[in-house]
């Protein structure tokens, strides 16, 4: 591979010479000097080793996005809008880690990016312990945590880009209750998040300001020590199959999120179960799996595009300033998405309300 040196022994000019033409600085070049580098650039097909130049500035074109892991489509999704907008904005490049919600790994992740040149870091975690991001930005890097809200109180130097939980799940825990539902739930993977706190919190305060807080319940699936994202779905329809062993089961369920919804659909079939008729489904997301289902996941839609723009925005900033000056920013749901997934509920007196079908039985 030709190196600087080659390009400048060929052009018959020095290193340095070579170097501002790279760089744009031919303002007092002769022309002739200029088109000789240019020829011998050409010629050796050399490129300039961007990385190693930034390595040296100590600041690198490319930007870490730690996520809990790609297999969920939602951060599949907020990839994509953040590399466009970083990209196209700024040129910078992408570098994705999964982290499996692992403290550990998150800060292992952070000593690899720094090591690197990377001074700019997204997290995805929604861990209450967010020190190792602490001790990350008071290294010299930018963070920005997405998907919770600042700890109250605590003199943070990251930055918190979040969507109102809270809000997402009275909105999609309304929409069951509009359609007159009383027995009411909210499926989520064991173990807690802040986020799924907060959703939570959505959830039973419609339900309470309805009157239908006693009919309301917390349905959890999975292990307390297995990680969520990779196999939410599987954990949704396991758990959408104990939900149709239920006699006394809730008509109307909130997902934490489209692939909970969607896999507890698939598990409320497999008891012979109908959705809407018999059980009502509602997820948090938007993603556009939920036009693909069947019946369509009516879903509360998430503003990703404008998430994923400010956090960009906000690690950019804070890269080329002071620590002082935190911010955090919340954003409202942008509407619930409605789909074939929610209806009323089935009557009291109806027997498919009270068990499974059998399947291969005539409806």
């Amino acid at each position: 591979m030709n190196t600087i040196q080659d390009v400048a022994q060929h052009a018959g000019v020095s290193v340095s010479t070579v170097s501002n033409v790279l760089n744009g600085r031919t303002d007092r070049m002769r022309p002739e000097t200029l088109a000789r580098v240019q020829e011998a650039i050409a010629s050796l097909q050399f490129r300039p080793n961007t990385l190693a130049r930034h390595l040296k500035t100590g600041d690198t074109p490319l930007l870490g996005l730690l996520v809990p892991s790609i297999a969920n489509p939602m951060y599949g999704y907020i990839a994509r809008e953040v590399e466009t907008y970083a990209q196209e904005r700024y040129g910078l490049r992408v570098l994705i880690g999964n982290t499996y919600r692992d403290k550990d790994k998150e800060a292992s992740f952070f000593d690899d990016l720094l090591a690197q040149g990377v001074r700019r870091v997204l997290v995805i975690s929604s861990l209450a312990d967010e020190q190792h991001l602490e001790n990350a930005a008071r290294r010299g890097m930018a963070v920005v945590s997405y998907d919770r809200r600042a700890t109250a109180g605590a003199d943070s130097v990251v930055d918190h880009v979040t969507p109102d939980n809270y809000e997402a799940a009275r909105m999609a825990t309304a929409l069951l209750i509009e359609q007159g539902h009383k027995r009411v739930a909210f499926a989520t993977m064991a173990g807690m998040t802040m986020s799924r706190s907060a959703k939570i919190s959505g959830f039973m305060d419609a339900a309470v300001a309805a009157g239908i807080g006693q009919g309301a319940q917390m349905l959890e699936g999975g292990q307390p020590t297995e990680y969520g994202d990779s196999v939410v779905s599987e954990v949704g329809r396991l758990l959408g199959a104990r939900i149709g062993r239920d006699p006394q089961r809730p008509t109307g369920i909130v997902a934490v999120n489209d692939l909970m919804a969607l896999g507890l659909m698939a598990g409320l079939r497999d008891a012979g179960l109908r959705v809407p008729e018999d059980v009502s489904v509602v997820g948090i997301d938007g993603l556009f799996l939920a036009a693909l289902s069947n019946p369509a996941l009516a879903t509360v839609v998430l503003p990703v595009p404008d998430m994923a723009r400010a956090m960009v925005e906000r690690v950019m900033d804070r890269s080329s300033r002071s620590p002082a000056g935190c911010r955090e920013m919340v954003f409202a749901p942008t509407r619930v998405m409605p789909g074939g997934s929610v209806a009323p509920p089935p009557d009291a007196g109806n027997s498919l309300a009270q068990k499974p079908r059998t399947k291969g039985k005539a409806q």
